[in-house]
């Protein structure tokens, strides 16, 4: 497991690549939720997610004939732009490969960025073809299996520590568990006190199938919430989230599409389901602990179009 030194290391290699993105009260979830909220604003990191600082912290640690020969990554999205844009920033040659399950506006983004972009069917597929193309001499930056990337990730807890007020109960969504993993290990340091809790979609168990197996186990995939569509934890993320976690919640991919609509009604920002999860999860929360939580959001991304987001609310019958 990494260490609280880990992710100071982390920050002040990123130092200068990545934002540190606001944190705020926001007095519209507060009352929403009956409780005061505080939100962490990564949806406004460069990319449009955390993703960046993970991929940053491992992009700054390649040799120099692992940044000749290249990288690759699989993605559901974020991890997949944001490895694209740093790698173009940092002129490394870059491939990511992409489900067809992930938004045409992410592959068109990573495109962009000078990317090598390749589409597979399914995430078990784009990581298989991941892993060939690393046997072909590219360095693989997984999304979430790497400790470097993890301790990057850690870097959001590490500023929401220094710069939240009084916090009982941190919430962080959980995709294959890199940032869960590092803000935990940050928070639980540096607020030893503070409860964190992981936020999982129905469709998109992995975590949730990992501590109920007490070790990672595929799981089948049918979450709108690509972003969050790992086919299974890692050996790595599970035992951070076992040791540091308070307990991972569920929650329908409707509940997500609402929590999209609710931080734009009352947070005013324009986030993706993958946090939009974090508010009926919240709610759990607040039924557990009671009124005297103060409760964290790690808004984790904002890369989800209009578009996309009125065919979810009109898929699942929201105004």
């Amino acid at each position: 497991m990494i260490t609280v030194a880990d992710v100071e290391a982390a920050a002040e290699l990123i130092a200068g690549h990545v934002v540190r993105t606001p944190t705020v009260s926001s007095p519209g979830l507060s009352a929403l939720l009956g409780v005061p909220t505080t939100v962490k604003l990564e949806l406004l990191q460069r990319t449009g997610s955390f993703k960046a600082r993970g991929a940053t912290a491992k992009l700054l640690t390649l040799s120099e004939a692992e940044r000749a020969a290249g990288v690759v990554a699989v993605s559901g999205g974020n991890h997949g732009i944001a490895l694209a844009v740093m790698a173009g920033a940092l002129d490394i040659k870059a491939t990511v490969v992409m489900p067809r399950s992930a938004p045409a506006r992410a592959v068109e983004i990573a495109g962009a960025a000078g990317a090598s972009v390749q589409v597979t069917d399914s995430m078990d597929e784009a990581f298989a073809l991941a892993d060939e193309l690393g046997g072909q001499g590219l360095t693989l930056v997984h999304p979430f299996d790497d400790p470097v990337v993890i301790a990057g990730q850690g870097t959001v807890g590490l500023e929401f520590a220094g710069d939240a007020g009084e916090l009982t109960d941190v919430l962080v969504s959980i995709g294959g568990g890199g940032l869960i993993a590092g803000v935990a290990t940050a928070l639980r340091a540096r607020r030893p006190g503070v409860r964190v809790w992981g936020v999982e979609t129905e469709g998109a168990l992995a975590m949730s199938a990992a501590l109920a197996a007490r070790g990672p186990v595929p799981v089948e995939l049918s979450s709108i919430v690509s972003t969050l569509s790992a086919p299974s934890a890692s050996q790595l993320t599970y035992e951070h989230v076992a040791a540091l976690v308070t307990d991972v919640l569920t929650v329908t991919d409707a509940e997500a599409v609402r929590g999209v609509l609710d931080l734009a009604d009352h947070a005013k920002v324009w986030a993706e389901p993958a946090a939009g999860c974090l508010l009926p999860a919240a709610r759990q929360v607040v039924e557990r602990v009671g009124e005297e939580a103060r409760i964290g959001l790690v808004v984790c991304g904002g890369n989800a179009s209009t578009a996309d987001v009125a065919l979810w609310a009109e898929r699942f019958g929201l105004r």
